[in-house]
């Protein structure tokens, strides 16, 4: 038994539905012409191409509004897509699976609704995003708390969280930061999951776990539910903290500093998420060193080997931190220095040490980000018309199995375009990383952007052969990223489409989500 074939064919928006969203919302809140739509639109899609366009624009403001909004859709079965914060660029941004969607767009729903200091946890709305809440916990006072937060802080804590998005300071491993999470159903139920299914519970954000099954996963990159409130761990600032840059000085030295890497977080030095990347994605912060060389075309190796020295980021350049009581942090990063050094030519920079009551003297964006303070420098480094798609996939911490993966991806770029590899090592937790693999083009050129999701997909079908998939995906192979997982004939596919069947059976939240598809989309 093999699982079915997607419909993904358009929904059009009725007379009925729409005025139906404007008496409950008001003609403020719902938007349905082009201009308007297309500003939730995915940024890095074809242009022109409406493959992915969405037929209105909703701004709910509260949760009994988002409730009334679900109710009608259900009744009149009206296809909904929702985003909180409708920043999730490069994986599609706001726009739908199913063409015709009516996006639901949460960014009014932004309150941070608890801070507990002593507890160190908050609780927010969908529309909060981290410079929102890093403000909010500014302004109450509360210097002693930090956020692990992402490379931008633009985005929703909530749909960042909900999409596995990356976060770097020690609650980003293996995403442990959102704990109890209240779910909006298909039939205009709330459900809280959890120790917050106990009314008035006192440790719903604080136990990640509760009596029976555990639910929350259920709703990460999932389209069973509409998450309207979340809580977020938050960390104590520590003593001291001292931002890292370690270098891999040739491309050939890749296995054994992954190997170096996974003990040192099997020992506990290295915490949090660090980041190794390769000279390309580094050296986008020395425009006058990277602008003359790419003008030439594509780098050769030793044109690669010139740059990680004139840059002095080396052929792989990692950053990371320790954080804790400041003699501990001295210790250990003699102790990494010390390990790091088995790595012929390689570097360990630290800068400075930062004290407690030294934040406010960071100013470099990577320690910004691996102190908790979310910013926007990034987009700084991103020429006009600059696009990104990746495919990423999860990988043991064993050099010889991340240099076949890391090998086999760029040779598939260089094989089907002619643009640069860029990629970053995202170390998820001790024993395994997310390679985000992938190229960057220029929006403007359509057969460029055609050609690095057709390039994606091939490297997903190739990399599955080793046995690796893709932990989150973009709108365009949803589909094929979802076939990788083929077990026992496509057993978990089918067991999740069964579970979307019981709790959404009209299939009308985010159709064909990370490959997910209601019954009445499937066809045989």
């Amino acid at each position: 038994m093999t699982t079915s074939t997607p419909d993904a064919s358009p929904y059009e928006l009725s007379a009925e539905a729409e005025q139906r969203f404007r008496e409950l919302l008001g003609d403020d809140a719902v938007v349905t012409d082009r201009a308007g739509r297309d500003e939730y639109a995915d940024p890095y899609w074809v242009k022109g191409d409406r493959s992915y366009d969405s037929s209105a624009v909703l701004y709910p403001s509260s949760t009994e509004q988002v409730q009334a909004v679900v109710r009608i859709a259900d009744e009149l079965e009206v296809p909904l897509w929702v985003s909180s914060q409708g920043r999730n660029n490069g994986y599609g941004g706001p726009s739908p699976r199913v063409a015709g969607s009516v996006l639901v767009s949460l960014r009014r729903m932004n309150k941070v609704l608890e801070i507990n200091p002593t507890l160190a946890y908050a609780v927010v709305e969908p529309g909060v995003s981290w410079i929102d809440l890093h403000a909010a916990i500014a302004e109450a006072g509360h210097d002693d708390l930090l956020v692990s937060v992402p490379d931008l802080g633009w985005g929703s804590v909530v749909g960042n969280s909900l999409d596995s998005g990356v976060t770097y300071l020690p609650l980003g491993v293996d995403f442990q930061a959102p704990t109890g999470m209240e779910v909006l159903l298909a039939d205009g139920t709330l459900l809280r999951t959890g120790m917050g299914a106990l009314p008035n519970s006192k440790a719903w954000h604080t136990y990640k776990r509760g009596l029976g099954p555990v639910l929350d996963p259920l709703f990460v990159q999932s389209n069973f539910g509409i998450v309207t409130k979340m809580g977020y761990w938050l960390m104590r600032k520590p003593e001291a903290y001292a931002p890292l840059f370690l270098t891999v000085p040739r491309t050939h030295q890749l296995e054994q500093a992954i190997d170096v890497l996974r003990e040192l977080r099997l020992s506990g030095l290295i915490r949090g998420v660090p980041v190794m990347q390769n000279t390309l994605t580094l050296a986008s912060h020395f425009p006058e060193l990277l602008g003359p060389m790419q003008a030439e075309g594509t780098l050769g190796e030793e044109q690669l080997d010139a740059l990680a020295d004139a840059t002095g980021v080396g052929r792989w350049g990692m950053r990371t931190a320790v954080w804790g009581d400041e003699v501990v942090v001295a210790r250990q990063v003699e102790r990494i220095t010390e390990a790091w050094s088995a790595i012929d030519g390689a570097r360990v920079d630290h800068h400075r040490t930062f004290l407690r009551d030294e934040w406010d003297q960071i100013e470099e964006f990577a320690d910004k980000v691996q102190a908790g303070i979310p910013n926007l420098d990034m987009l700084e480094s991103m020429p006009p018309g600059f696009g990104h798609v990746g495919f990423s996939p999860a990988v043991p911490l064993v050099g010889s199995e991340m240099v076949k993966v890391v090998e086999l991806m760029e040779s598939t770029v260089k094989r089907e375009t002619t643009a640069s590899f860029l990629v970053g090592i995202c170390v998820a937790n001790e024993r395994t990383a997310v390679v985000v693999g992938g190229f960057g083009f220029d929006t403007a050129n359509d057969a460029d952007v055609r050609d690095a999701y057709r390039t994606v997909k091939t490297m997903i079908r190739e990399v599955g052969e080793l046995g690796y998939g893709e932990y989150r995906a973009h709108l365009d192979f949803m589909d094929e990223a979802a076939a990788e997982y083929s077990f026992g004939d496509h057993a978990y596919l089918r067991f999740v489409e069964r579970i979307k069947d019981a709790v959404d059976p009209k299939g009308i939240l985010s159709p064909g989500k990370q490959g997910i598809w209601p019954a009445n989309r499937r066809t045989t």
